[in-house]
């Protein structure tokens, strides 16, 4: 069951509104941890690991042949902030980067981007503290349980938080229009071998990868693979590029773990019922967040 708080904190830099979830700070230390008998610790060794395995891992088979990943799941890694950060004052407790293929494992922003990120929390409203969908990729790495349902032709991806699902078709079908723009973007699947590959466009840029602020515009385009490590692991990567905000295209890394808890199922989050938070970030002059884009040349 996934609680939400919302929280207004005042720091030297100036105010900032932090969404906190229950079990959050819990999840922040994965350097305890395995997933399929891969230390966490490192997201890139845990990246290495888990690839040799799946290669040698048989997935069980739906009744149309494809790879059975249905059931609940908790994430390995959180999205309190992708890249790597030590413990704050807030309770943030420190975490590794899960940016695998860049030089510094940073998120190469361009130099406008990363001014612009430099002080984006404490300018906007987190869009989770508004109930708004994640977005593509913080879906996969939110801090709240999630479902994997699978149908002929679909996976459906549902999450804890605010009511937020994902339908992907795993049929060859066109993406949607280029003039529509959503928050979950336009998903679709196919199945390469073992891995649920998602191609995501039409995102409509309003959400952040988490809650540092790590932000992307209306020109992402997110892939993303989904693969049975073992029985009880899924390993999650997405490529991301922006040729609005990223200097180079850039990989993320994490992981599923089965949910094995007898009778769990989802419940309710209503984030909406007694939330606050954006009546009072906006008394001490903070602004819903609208997305970003590159200043006029």
């Amino acid at each position: 069951m996934f609680v939400n708080l919302q929280v207004i904190g005042s720091v030297a830099a100036g105010a900032t509104t932090v969404l906190l979830s229950a079990g959050l700070a819990s999840a922040q230390g994965p350097q305890a941890r395995t997933a399929a008998g891969c230390a966490l610790a490192d997201p890139v060794a845990f990246r290495a690991c888990a690839t040799e395995k799946m290669k040698r891992f048989t997935p069980p088979r739906t009744a149309d042949g494809v790879p059975d990943i249905h059931g609940y799941w908790d994430r390995a890694y959180t999205s309190q902030d992708i890249e790597k950060h030590d413990r704050d004052a807030l309770n943030t407790q420190a975490g590794p980067s899960i940016v695998f293929d860049t030089p510094d494992r940073k998120i190469p922003y361009q130099p406008w981007a990363l001014a612009f990120k430099k002080d984006i929390v404490g300018r906007y409203i987190s869009p989770l503290a508004s109930c708004l969908p994640p977005g593509v990729p913080r879906h996969t790495i939110a801090p709240a349980a999630h479902e994997i349902i699978q149908t002929p032709g679909y996976v459906v991806h549902l999450l804890e938080y605010a009511h937020s699902y994902r339908i992907i078709p795993t049929t060859a079908m066109p993406h949607v229009g280029g003039g529509i723009k959503l928050f979950q973007g336009d998903a679709r699947g196919r199945w390469e071998g073992s891995t649920l590959v998602v191609d995501v466009t039409n995102s409509n840029g309003l959400t952040w990868i988490d809650n540092a602020g790590n932000f992307f515009s209306d020109a992402i385009r997110a892939v993303e693979r989904f693969t049975l490590v073992d029985a009880d692991t899924i390993f999650y990567e997405a490529r991301i590029e922006d040729p609005k905000v990223y200097t180079r295209p850039w990989t993320m890394v994490s992981a599923l773990m089965r949910n094995t808890e007898r009778g769990f199922q989802l419940f309710e989050q209503a984030c909406h019922e007694g939330n606050h938070s954006v009546e009072d970030a906006e008394s001490i002059g903070m602004k819903p967040y609208r997305g970003a884009a590159p200043p006029p040349q």
